[in-house]
């Protein structure tokens, strides 16, 4: 029993190693349900929604698998704009995104990368 318990406890910590993505829910409504695509290493993760909100900002929160060397490439693809990121684990561990609607009518996709947890509200 010991050992499983020990091999447990030691699967739990070599191979629980992922990413954390927060998604910022805008608060400007002509970002309401715009679709953005998730890519890591050029392999397609989930689509996602955006939901425009007038009252406090939501997030939804990814966990995403880390390969051995811990670099990745990070993509969001949105509309015909894809922007593109590298992440460096343990570095760069949490991970947060936020769309913004330039004066343009564009869409821009910006990223915060960290070490420690954000405190968001």
């Amino acid at each position: 029993m010991k050992k499983l318990l020990f091999f447990g406890i030691i699967l739990c910590i070599f191979g629980c190693k992922k990413y954390v993505v927060s998604f910022e829910q805008p608060t400007n409504m002509k970002l309401d349900n715009l679709k953005l695509e998730v890519f890591l290493d050029k392999k397609k993760i989930q689509d996602l929604n955006l939901k425009a909100t007038n009252a406090l900002t939501t997030y939804e929160t990814l966990a995403l698998p880390v390969s051995d060397d811990g670099k990745h490439l990070f993509e969001v693809k949105t509309k015909d704009t894809t922007f593109s990121y590298t992440v460096n684990y343990p570095e760069e561990k949490y991970v947060l995104v936020t769309a913004h609607l330039k004066d343009n009518g564009k869409v821009h996709i910006g990223i915060l990368k960290q070490q420690y947890k954000f405190r968001l509200h």
